[in-house]
């Protein structure tokens, strides 16, 4: 939970220790190939794409595999503006020309060309779609043009244009969403989504852009453009060189809205997604801020901090040789510890999370460091709220919540703080299960009935519910994270990031800038089911028209959901437990907050556990606060179960009153057998027999009835137990039990007589 803790490992470069919430990993995936003449990024296949002279080498990068080992493609002479292969890999697209791109099939190595109509139209790029409609569209300086394509065929099919004077165009596939930019100062903005659910025209809207002078008119450059997905929403951030702010904008099937700015703090940044995390890198200045912005606040999630390399030092690059993997690119800049350079200008940034060195030829992969990220903040319900949702990394989020949360009641941070930080665990765990994302192994239960949950002011001080940033759908305005308008039967698999050529000299096509994305499983206008939408925390919006619903895709489905959510029994086996016998003297304390837990539970209907009534019996029995325990029983805090009545009547031994509570727990759950056997073993026998005999309970062994009547040393009482079991139960006559109990009798018998 230390910050020290984060960074033993080799974290950084320059010095052992560093601290850092965003690092990537070494080694990074290495993609030197001898006359390669550029590199390209295809979003719509996850791949890193090199052309030589004759021939494609293709890395995958989902997932991240540092030794994957690249695919080829032969491919005829020339040069390669943009090249993407199809979605089912079976159409390899290489753009030649400004006015002419050739498609190869790669099963036959037929190859067609399409040109453009006029030598005053250029194609500013092209990307494959998953639509119904089209499987290739074409960006032009005069439209969109969508072209059927079939593998079989060696023609296209033009499907529809959409007609529009385009300067520059960005996209990705993650989204299904291109932006095309017109007018003299490119910040008139027309978006089209196009999906496997059909194409979607958004409204034309204008980017805001501050003005350096009263006359000047600032030109929007197509790399201060970002398109991103986070939770499912889709955004537009567009950074604003002269007000030096980064303005986000999300979309609406009917609207554009703008929703806040973040401030920037470098004349040139760059932006990744990591776990619907938005980390926004200040270049010049070397720091990346991260913000969360589901969550109601447009702080960032923690301080700024470097990017740092991890893992790296000369012992693996020396195991690396030994072992004959591929070393190229080591030497020079990673093969020397001190030369390594952050941020270098010839870093290329890939929404969501990828980084590619074109200098050294190497892909890097961004990470978060969560327990840094958690030991940097003192706001415990902020940071659980923010573990929470975590999901690539979802076990270490949830030991991470799991540990917090018995640190704040080890150093017995004050009762309301806690919690609040317990209701947030219980609201999360919740959520999940109304969401239908909760898919642990264990059995979850809800309450049947809402029980009433009374304090009484000789327990405690009642605590207000605490307050979570996981709301109720009413509150809650458009996560799809927890948005039911998600349409799940329309999901895919495959991942993409837009196609990126990394030339130094970058022109306008989004195809040598940073357009990429993935595609998370097909981008969907969804019906918002709630009726109501979650607005991130960069949302100050004007709200959007009534009838407006957000643009957005549906998340990857993964084949095992992870989540980082926290049952009710993981809050009993792995917070209160190990507390308790941590926590030495007055128990007073954890037995608030478990009432507080209780609370909780309660008002998210959730069934709890047995075992945390029965640790509750026992520390509330080790004080001695036997009244308290009562009220706790008779008020229902505690609810009744076996279990519950067994610690009743063991913590009970010193206190009538409390075992009474135990034995009429037992009467009220119709628990006869084990009523009786309470009677029989504290010497009411004859009682015992009376009650199993009115409640019809036959299972008890008469020898446990004839054996305490026998200890009684009261011969008539042991008569009057056997003459009993002889008159109802038939054949007890011819038992061994009968027969032994008889003789004792006429012993017992003679000896009096004498």
């Amino acid at each position: 939970m230390s910050a020290q803790a984060s960074s033993s490992q080799p974290s950084g470069f320059g010095t052992s220790g560093s601290l850092s919430h965003v690092y990537i990993q070494y080694p990074p995936l290495r993609c030197k190939i001898p006359g390669a003449r550029n590199i390209f990024y295809d979003d719509g296949t996850k791949q890193l794409i090199l052309p030589t002279s004759d021939q494609v080498f293709c890395w995958k990068t989902t997932p991240f595999n540092p030794n994957v080992t690249p695919s080829s493609d032969l491919i005829g002479e020339g040069p390669v503006l943009s090249i993407r292969y199809s979605l089912d890999l079976k159409l390899l697209a290489v753009q030649r020309s400004p006015h002419e791109v050739h498609i190869q099939n790669r099963e036959s190595g037929d190859t067609f060309s399409h040109k453009c109509r006029s030598e005053s139209e250029r194609i500013l790029g092209f990307f494959w779609t998953d639509s119904p409609t089209c499987d290739i569209v074409f960006v032009k300086t005069s439209g969109l043009e969508l072209f059927s394509c079939s593998s079989g065929t060696r023609s296209l099919q033009l499907a529809e244009t959409k007609k529009l004077n385009v300067s520059w165009y960005v996209y990705t596939h993650e989204s299904r969403l291109v932006l095309l930019a017109t007018g003299m100062q490119c910040k008139s903005l027309t978006g089209y989504q196009i999906s496997s659910v059909g194409i979607v025209r958004l409204p034309r809207f204008d980017m805001a852009m501050a003005k350096s002078e009263a006359n000047s008119k600032p030109v929007l450059a197509a790399e201060d453009i970002y398109i991103i997905t986070i939770y499912g929403r889709i955004y537009c951030l567009q950074l604003d060189k002269i007000a030096m702010q980064l303005h986000c904008y999300r979309f609406y099937r009917d609207a554009v809205i703008q929703q806040g700015s973040l401030p920037v703090y470098s004349n040139k940044i760059a932006v990744s997604v990591v776990d619907n995390v938005l980390l926004v890198h200040q270049v010049d200045a070397k720091v990346v801020i991260l913000y969360d912005i589901f969550a109601d606040s447009q702080a960032p999630v923690s301080a700024p901090l470097p990017l740092l390399v991890r893992g790296f030092s000369r012992a693996n690059v020396a195991a690396s040789q030994l072992m004959g993997q591929n070393v190229e690119g080591l030497e020079g800049k990673d093969s020397n510890y001190g030369e390594i350079v952050i941020y270098a200008d010839e870093w290329v940034f890939l929404v969501p999370d990828l980084i590619c060195d074109i200098a050294n030829g190497v892909l890097w992969k961004i990470h978060l460091d969560l327990e840094a990220i958690s030991a940097s903040s003192s706001e415990v319900q902020t940071i659980l709220e923010f573990l929470q949702r975590r999901k690539s990394e979802a076990n270490k989020a949830k030991q991470l919540c799991l540990a917090m949360a018995r640190m704040i009641i080890l150093e017995r941070r004050p009762v309301p703080m806690v919690a609040k930080a317990i209701a947030v665990l219980v609201n999360c765990f919740s959520l999940s299960i109304k969401t239908g994302k909760h898919h642990a192994g264990s059995k979850v239960e809800r309450s049947s009935t809402t029980t009433g949950f009374i304090v009484n002011s000789a327990i405690g001080e009642s605590i207000n519910q605490a307050d979570t940033s996981v709301k109720s759908p009413k509150q809650e305005r458009g996560s799809s994270m927890y948005d039911k308008s998600i349409n799940k039967s329309s999901s895919f698999t495959s991942d993409s990031e837009d196609n990126v050529s990394f030339a130094k000299n970058r022109g306008k096509s989004k195809n040598v800038d940073l357009s990429g994305s993935e595609q998370n499983g097909g981008n969907l206008v969804g019906t918002d089911l709630s009726g109501a939408e979650a607005q991130p925390s960069v949302v100050r919006p004007q709200a959007p028209g009534p009838g407006s619903t957000p643009l957005r895709t549906d998340e990857q489905q993964e084949s095992l959901v992870t989540s980082a959510v926290i049952s009710p029994d993981d809050l009993c086996s792995f917070v209160f437990a190990p507390v308790e016998e941590e926590m030495a003297g007055d128990a007073s304390y954890l037995v608030a907050i478990i009432v507080e837990f209780l609370h909780s539970a309660n008002l998210e209907r959730l069934k709890v556990p047995l075992n945390i009534y029965v640790l509750m019996i026992q520390l509330l029995a080790r004080n001695e606060n036997y009244a308290e325990l009562g009220l706790f029983i008779m008020n229902k805090i505690i609810e009744p179960s076996k279990e519950v009545a067994m610690q009743l009547l063991a913590s009970g031994r010193q206190n009538f009153q409390t075992r009474k509570l135990g034995q009429d727990m037992l009467r009220e759950l119709a628990l006869h057998h084990d009523y009786v056997l309470l009677l029989v073993q504290d010497g009411y026998y004859l009682e015992a027999l009376r009650y199993a005999r009115k409640t019809k309970v036959n299972t008890v062994q008469p020898s446990l009835f004839l054996e305490a009547a026998y200890a009684s040393n009261d011969s008539q009482h042991l008569a009057a137990v056997l003459r009993l079991f002889s008159d109802f139960i038939p054949g007890f006559k011819n038992t061994t039990d009968h027969q032994t109990y008889s003789r004792s009798l006429a012993e017992m018998n003679t000896v009096v007589t004498a």
